[in-house]
């Protein structure tokens, strides 16, 4: 196995989280091309945007949480680069705001190509990048997480990535975001549940530690099975062909996720779940946006 030590950049911005950037990106791309208005130049720095505010994030959540206690040597989850003295905090800290000022920079181009719409929601994603666990009263510290996580990098990254190419706002959009923002929360809720003592200890009051672990093991299964009802009611409902049910193809997979989250008891199950999480988000996506274009 290789040392971790040799690459803690790599640990540090978490590569198995990016579909999480990717996901959204790929089906509100699908949208705009379904209505005749994808272009390459704008989904593309839209994806570049997302995965930079993804790596700020991941960079801001490993010095902040190290810095408020929330990662210990008692932690069950991957190595924190910041917390195992792989990195300093200055270099971390300094890597954070390197990353949201390249996304601002993204932004820019974004706005000059879709107007103010995209400055207003592009500063109010890297506000919530930013304040999930950092500023004077972190989001993700007080219960909020989730709720962060849905509507901003998952609604609001299928909705702009959209809105980035046709310049309109699609309502198509909104109802195809749902099932993936619906699966990033998933993957949050698996980190939570498995980080649940450790919170509670440091004060960091997350779902999870409010409502209990068995909530977050209810609240997985709920997410997931949100997500699969999605495709099914853009079909009933006519508002796109058959094709769209395409994800249920995963339906297995998502079946055996949720058993293993009922099973999960230490940190390499969950470990091992939260990476499966990711790998069945992208898997479904790759099929939603597919389907979304027949």
């Amino acid at each position: 196995m290789t040392d971790p030590a040799a690459h803690p950049w790599l640990l540090a911005i978490r590569p198995r989280t990016l579909s999480a950037a990717v996901a959204p990106v790929l089906v509100g791309s699908a949208i705009a091309a379904r209505a005749g208005g994808f272009r390459a130049g704008p989904a593309a720095a839209a994806l570049s945007g997302a995965l930079l505010l993804q790596i700020a994030a991941n960079l801001a959540n490993d010095v902040d949480d190290f810095e408020r206690g929330a990662d210990t040597a008692a932690r069950r989850g991957p190595i924190r680069v910041t917390q195992s003295g792989l990195l300093p905090a200055r270099q971390v800290r300094t890597a954070q705001w390197l990353a949201f000022a390249l996304a601002a920079l993204v932004g820019l181009y974004l706005i000059a190509t879709a107007g103010w719409p995209v400055a207003v929601l592009g500063a109010a994603a890297v506000a919530a990048a930013w304040a999930y666990t950092g500023g004077p009263w972190p989001l993700g510290y007080h219960g909020l997480g989730e709720v962060c996580v849905f509507l901003f990098f998952g609604v609001a990254a299928v909705v702009g990535t959209t809105y980035v190419q046709t310049a309109a706002l699609d309502p198509l959009a909104l109802l195809a975001a749902l099932p993936v923002g619906a699966l990033i929360t998933a993957i949050l809720v698996v980190n939570n549940t498995r980080d649940a003592d450790t919170d509670r200890a440091a004060g960091k009051r997350t779902l999870a530690v409010r409502l209990g672990t068995a909530a977050g093991r209810v609240a997985y299964a709920l997410l997931l099975g949100f997500a699969y009802l999605v495709p099914l009611l853009l079909w009933t409902r006519g508002w796109t062909s058959p094709w769209v049910l395409l994800p249920l193809a995963t339906l297995p997979l998502a079946g055996r996720r949720v058993a293993d989250m009922g099973r999960a008891a230490d940190g390499p199950a969950f470990n091992a779940l939260l990476a499966a999480t990711a790998q069945l988000q992208l898997g479904f996506a790759v099929l939603f946006a597919a389907g979304l274009l027949r």
